[in-house]
């Protein structure tokens, strides 16, 4: 069967697409997608031998054309000369030392902030196991001290991929997973419900089988960690237990359901299955895997790196919705384009620029790599078959076997070719229980006399802005589509807002053959339409056939009942899943993305005149509502007092704006000059209709002065926990926040709202970046703006 390219080269390329890949991928010089195939392709080539230098160039850019594509740090940086690595993650091993290295040779805790955020500002992200780090309270003899707990040292490293990220044009992606019998376990899964906190951050616990056999059989369970605890914690009953302590016990049950509400109502923690992580490991005889990249499809042992390439499965589909024949997928082509992948992927572990030293030891030593794939979704689509019916299911292992096995055949030839990973070791390799040992004896036959090239081979990824920009918005890694259309607000940089009309490639394809969209057939099934068990029963489909891990996210609906939710922990334990994230709408963590027809002109005009951000050219005439307030916070020069005054303009709606901010005269201080002009400042944002953005910047500023405490947040087990912030200028904006929520009783839609008498606002999602908006969620594994559509990280 031959695809029929001059019907589907002429389905124009979309404007989102088109600016996407102007904004993030194409360099000076570059037009085109085929510019920059061009540019990647003679980079991937450049490793080669001179003899064979020009071949391998030509066959990694026919591949490049056929859907075989690099990640987003592959397809933007290689061949640029920049000293930006070609990796897009990386784990970082933390020891429990605050300099050099612990007992085992992990590094301090700010030696290894220091070797992030170089990785950060490279352009990489970085996944994290604090569990090494002693538990709050626990005794520290250097210092005579008490440790404060890994949770206060996760603040640190969130506060630095902030500022690097500030220098940078990527976001810098972290993901911070937590052992689930560390001390502090509790502290770190309700951490993320405090507005605000860790939002740089993933986080995930790490669950072992023995904690899932304590929860079958109702059992306690103990936090335990080697460091001593502290005389409070002893005589609070921490006891001795062999190399161990024990700081307390709790039923399983009862941690389980902490774990599970955070889930629910706030969609993370997210939950790896760590001794299955472990067990299929091939090389779990060398490394014990306790963290993993950013969006979890790549576990990773210290200083492991992801060098990910999908492949673009709509690409192989033969009359798709059996148009002009019967709809096919091509797996003698798929097979071809991974074998070629593989020797790309394998090229850029020795053309790419490296962070840290330490990552490159690593990477030689074993050259890990993860061909994958996109566009699963749309792929079973075009081929008329139901992502959460048995016949896709059957359809996506069967892709995913044939990934498997051609990967694995193309490693042992380039073994043959290279030389095998330093690291190879047969017997280890194919020992019974590991991934490798599964494959079929053929395949193991041939590893047995040939050796590997590389120690992994398959990873599922999410694909974020790469399907934006090179497959034509197709759905996302192994996600169905989220939604046929949508639209995309864009913030230009001269203030004005650009507004998108996004559209899948599965959807636009078939209009574009004659498809009736208005009334699309039952093979069209998206994310928010199709039961929480189809999401997790296709990833039971593809993970025998994935030697590291899938980036999945299980879709379910608001009123999803709380006992089916924790099922699914459950059942993806019972089914040997590596790890499982979820996500539910609801008030805390935002609403998904509006599928609904886009509305019309009328409508969206009628929306955009929003009398609380409608422009005011001056300040209205006459006497206005006020309100005076008295401001107290503490810095490190004690008790500070500030009276401010903020004029409100009332709404036909019964809401009142803020429009004039004003700082009485008579108060002392240093602080006198500058509060006087932010306030001035602040009543030109407010009568311009960006009040909230000025206040959301004001909150990012930082200073050499120390934190500043102001307000107070309540805890899961509702005690009242001071709240810092990073300058005066900070606390300020807080407390004028609160101050606008309190004006019109809206403390429960304010995501900073917090006071010693109230408990804490709900969380409508992160900041949004380019809108600043707080309605980031996640969404196919990646970052995704519910207010203006922007895409952020994928890790």
């Amino acid at each position: 069967m031959k695809r029929d390219d001059a019907v589907m080269n002429r389905l124009s390329m979309q404007p989102i697409s088109r600016d996407v890949l102007v904004q993030k991928y194409l360099k000076p010089g570059e037009q085109s997608v085929g510019d920059l195939f061009q540019r990647v392709a003679a980079a991937l080539a450049s490793v080669e031998t001179e003899a064979l230098r020009e071949t391998w160039r030509q066959r990694f850019l026919a591949n490049l054309h056929a859907g075989a594509i690099g990640a987003g740090r592959i397809m933007s940086a290689a061949g640029t000369g920049l000293e930006a690595t070609l990796i897009n993650c990386f784990v970082q091993p933390v020891g429990d030392c605050i300099q050099g290295q612990d007992a085992d040779g992990y590094p301090g805790i700010y030696e290894a902030l220091r070797e992030a955020a170089e990785t950060m500002r490279r352009g990489g992200g970085v996944g994290y196991d604090f569990s090494r780090i002693r538990p709050r309270g626990a005794a520290v003899h250097a210092t005579a001290s008490l440790a404060s707990g890994p949770c206060s040292y996760i603040d640190v490293f969130d506060r630095s991929c902030s500022t690097v990220e500030s220098a940078g044009a990527r976001r810098g992606a972290q993901m911070g997973v937590l052992r689930i019998d560390h001390p502090d376990v509790l502290e770190f899964i309700t951490a993320k419900r405090t507005p605000g906190r860790w939002s740089n951050f993933n986080v995930s616990v790490a669950v072992s089988d023995a904690f899932m056999q304590a929860l079958e059989a109702d059992e306690d369970w103990a936090l335990v960690h080697r460091a001593k605890p502290g005389p409070a914690l002893i005589a609070q009953g921490a006891v001795q237990e062999g190399d161990h302590w024990v700081y307390r016990r709790l039923p399983a049950r009862e941690l389980w359901d902490t774990v599970m509400r955070s889930a629910y109502d706030f969609a993370e923690p997210g939950i790896l299955f760590t001794d299955t992580i472990n067990d299929d490991n091939n090389l779990r005889a060398l490394e014990r895997i306790d963290a993993t990249n950013p969006c979890g499809e790549q576990p990773l042992p210290p200083y492991g790196c992801c060098d990910l390439g999908p492949v673009i499965l709509p690409r192989f589909v033969r009359h798709p919705f059996s148009i002009g024949g019967t709809a096919g997928f091509d797996f003698d082509a798929f097979g071809a384009a991974v074998a070629v992948q593989v020797r790309a992927l394998d090229n850029v572990l020795d053309l790419s620029f490296w962070p840290l030293p330490q990552q490159r030891v690593e990477a030689m030593a074993k050259r890990r790599i993860g061909v994958g794939f996109t566009g699963l979704g749309d792929a079973l689509a075009m081929l008329c078959l139901r992502y959460d019916q048995a016949e896709g299911r059957e359809m996506a292992a069967r892709i995913a076997r044939t990934l498997r096995d051609a990967a694995y055949a193309a490693s042992v030839a380039l073994a043959r070719e290279k030389g095998a990973f330093p690291a190879f070791d047969a017997q280890s390799h194919l020992a019974p229980g590991t991934f490798a040992s599964r494959l079929d004896p053929a395949l193991q036959a041939q590893i047995r006399e040939q050796g590997l090239r590389n120690s992994h081979l398959v990873s599922i990824a999410p694909t974020g802005t790469v399907s934006l920009a090179f497959a034509d918005n197709a759905s996302n890694g192994i996600e169905p589509a989220f939604s046929w259309t949508y639209r995309r607000k864009k913030r230009e940089a001269d203030g004005s807002v650009s507004e998108y009309q996004v559209e899948d490639h599965a959807w636009r394809l078939y209009r574009f053959l004659g498809g009736d969209v208005d009334r699309l057939p039952a093979y069209f099934v998206s994310a928010l339409s199709m039961p929480a068990c189809a999401h997790l029963a296709m990833m039971e489909a593809v993970q025998p056939y994935v030697d590291t891990a899938i980036s999945k996210t299980v879709n379910v609906p608001a009123e999803f009942p709380y006992d089916d939710f924790k099922g699914l922990y459950q059942q993806a334990w019972d089914a040997g899943l590596k790890g499982l994230a979820t996500y539910r709408p609801n008030t805390i963590v935002g609403s998904v993305l509006d599928a609904a027809p886009a509305p019309s002109d009328a409508q969206a005009a009628a929306a955009a005149i929003d009398p609380m951000r409608a422009q005011i050219e001056s300040r209205p005439k006459g006497a206005l509502n006020a309100l005076a307030d008295k401001i107290e916070y503490w810095t490190a020069q004690g008790r500070q007092t500030l009276y401010l005054v903020v004029s409100f303009l009332p709404l036909a709606d019964g809401r009142e704006r803020a429009v004039e901010f004003f700082m009485p005269v008579g108060q002392n201080g240093e602080s006198q000059q500058w509060v006087t002009a932010s306030m001035r400042l602040l009543s030109l944002a407010a009568r311009g209709g960006f009040l909230e953005r000025a206040l959301a910047d004001m909150r990012k500023v930082a200073w050499d002065r120390g934190p500043v405490r102001l307000g107070h947040y309540r805890k899961a087990d509702c005690t009242l926990v001071p709240q810092w912030h990073d300058s005066e200028v900070a606390a300020i904006a807080f407390a004028i926040q609160n101050l606008i929520a309190r004006r019109n009783k809206l403390e429960a839609a304010s995501p900073d709202a917090a006071s010693s008498s109230e408990a804490p606002a709900p969380m409508a999602g992160a900041k949004c970046p380019e809108c600043g908006a707080h309605a980031m969620i996640r969404k196919d594994g990646c970052d995704f703006c519910t207010g203006c559509g922007h895409m952020g990280s994928c890790g």
